[in-house]
């Protein structure tokens, strides 16, 4: 009976598709799909790049990750307003990551915003199929005037 059992289950692990870890699945392009923040205080989601936000994610095996996000429909600035809100609508940076279960950190080389170089940002993920979640902690963000906000970003993998 023990032979019968252990039989159907090494056939049963054998069947299944092994899972790649979170290391090994993080790795190519990915083409946003959208970017949302939870306000911490009502739970409210906001789609605060628009519904049809452009961004590319990339992550290396040798560990170099890049993020770029801009907002849609955001005009060519003409002045230092709209230079200003230029940057207001977009959020972009890259360094050296690592992955640790679910939690991805990357060490920040450059940034959109300077107050992150140097520093670390912390990401949680997961994956659906084809898509890939990356979630923030709750942070006080400087693109909503610092108000604490979770980051809910969703990704397609490029083919």
């Amino acid at each position: 009976m023990r032979v019968i059992l252990f039989a159907s289950l090494l056939l049963a692990s054998l069947a299944a598709p092994a899972r790649a870890d979170e290391k090994e699945q993080i790795i190519g392009t990915w083409k946003l799909v959208s970017v949302m923040y939870e306000d911490q205080e009502t739970k409210a989601l906001t789609p605060v790049l628009g519904n049809h936000p452009r961004g590319s994610q990339i992550a290396t095996r040798d560990g170099r990750w890049l993020a770029l996000v801009t907002a849609d429909n955001r005009p060519v600035p003409k002045t230092d307003e709209e230079r200003a809100q230029a940057l207001r609508t977009m959020i972009s940076y890259s360094g050296h990551y690592k992955v640790e279960g679910n939690k991805v950190t990357t060490k920040v080389e450059i940034a959109w915003n300077e107050a992150w170089v140097g520093g670390e940002q912390v990401r949680f993920v997961r994956f659906e199929g084809d898509k890939l979640f990356i979630e923030s902690p709750p942070m006080p963000h400087p693109n909503v005037g610092g108000k604490v906000v979770r980051v809910i970003v969703v990704w397609q993998r490029e083919k």
